[in-house]
């Protein structure tokens, strides 16, 4: 049986690596709901306010090439505790006025940088701070973590919004990451990096090229990274498609997406988890199909709650990712995942909002949606249990870590 979450908090340095990690995520919702508006109001274009709330993650990719070799090569708790420091700066950069448009999508830019580094030092550190068999039930609990402060964000954020500015809401997600750096600083002790050598685009591309020539990692990667975000693509158009209640809706994601890694991740044996990830997988998208019909605010809701259950069999799916990692590794192959998934919701947010320019909100939904699930029909064969058997060269992989 995994261990409940009560008995992981009391994990050594698990609860303020929870809390830095929780602050980061509000400060991040916050921040992109205000931005999101911030553009919106000043262009009114579906697609550039698509991109104010998920521009940080077209830089992904440029991180995940060039910069991911140093999640395993830096002093964790210095790196994470520098990174937040530079979101809160950039977050202040944002609320100066009158700030163009350029510069403002420069600094998503290099927030995305940021993140993308961020996203393997902090889930390779997971790996250090529990055991291997605890790393289910420690993710699934950041995965809660990140769909309760979700909801609680975008409350924020929308009452900031409303209250104050959206420069005002921008503020406060500031002030989120200054303290994600002191909680950082004063709660987690100092460890040396995982593997030995200095970073560099070179060793990225070594350590990347290994992880991906293995079928049954680049599988799973494939579909953790596009069924994801394409529906993620879906919920970049909350805005235009009903600004009114846009909060709303991206409250009933958050809270889908808790449900569901709160059951994943805690309650189900390893016998479900294996037949449900299928369905799962489906999921996500299929209840999006319903956006056809250009539905109210009630039912709208409803779906997307229900649908973004479907994100649990991410987490299931990274179970599986972990299994096949060499030691001294975990950073980067993580920070692969996260850097990956996140450059697909750029990419797809951008392609919503492009459809979403020409036709409609609605319809560029119900196109994402349809899309994720050929995808995900397509993946299915090669995620069957038996064909994701398959163990890593160990030989391979760990040199590019050297």
């Amino acid at each position: 049986m995994p261990r409940t979450y009560r008995s992981l908090a009391r994990t050594p340095e698990f609860t303020p690596f929870f809390a830095a990690a929780a602050l980061r995520v509000g400060a991040s919702t916050v921040s992109g709901l205000a931005l999101a508006v911030l553009v919106y109001d000043r262009t009114g274009s579906p697609l550039l306010s698509a991109l104010g709330m998920f521009g940080p993650s077209f830089a992904q990719l440029l991180g995940a090439t060039l910069l991911l070799s140093a999640a395993d090569r830096l002093p964790p708790r210095a790196a994470l505790g520098g990174l937040s420091a530079a979101g809160a700066l950039a977050t202040l950069l944002l609320c100066v006025p009158g700030l163009p448009l350029w510069a403002v999508f420069a600094v998503l830019l290099g927030q995305g940088l940021a993140d993308s580094l961020a996203g393997g030092v902090r889930y390779g550190l997971l790996t250090e701070i529990l055991p291997p068999g605890d790393y289910l039930p420690g993710r699934s609990l950041l995965a809660v973590c990140a769909g309760v402060t979700q909801i609680a964000g975008y409350a924020l954020g929308g009452l900031l919004v409303a209250v104050l500015s959206p420069r005002g809401a921008l503020l406060a997600a500031a002030g989120l990451s200054a303290a994600a750096v002191v909680t950082v600083r004063f709660g987690l002790r100092r460890r040396e990096p995982r593997a030995s050598g200095r970073p560099s685009v070179a060793a990225t591309w070594r350590g990347n090229a290994a992880l991906l020539s293995d079928p049954a990692r680049r599988t799973l990667y494939l579909a953790l990274w596009v069924p994801n975000g394409l529906i993620v693509g879906c919920e970049s158009l909350f805005v235009p498609y009903d600004a009114a209640h846009a909060g709303l809706l991206f409250a009933g994601a958050a809270a889908g997406m808790l449900a569901g890694d709160t059951a994943a991740g805690r309650y189900l044996p390893a016998r479900l988890r294996a037949r449900l990830a299928a369905p799962l997988r489906l999921l996500l998208a299929a209840p999006y199909l319903a956006f056809a019909l250009e539905p109210g605010p009630v039912v709208a809701t409803v779906t997307v709650t229900l649908a973004s259950v479907g994100y649990s069999a991410g987490l299931l799916m990274q179970e599986r990712l972990v299994a096949l990692l060499p030691e001294g590794t975990q950073g980067q192959a993580l920070g692969l995942h996260s850097a990956g998934m996140l450059t697909l919701q750029g990419v797809c947010a951008a392609l919503a909002g492009a459809l979403a320019q020409y036709t409609s909100a609605a319809v560029a939904m119900t196109v994402l949606a349809a899309a994720s699930v050929v995808v995900t029909l397509v993946l299915e064969p090669g995620l069957r249990t038996s064909r994701l058997r398959v163990h890593p060269s160990p030989s391979s992989v760990r040199g590019s870590a050297q």
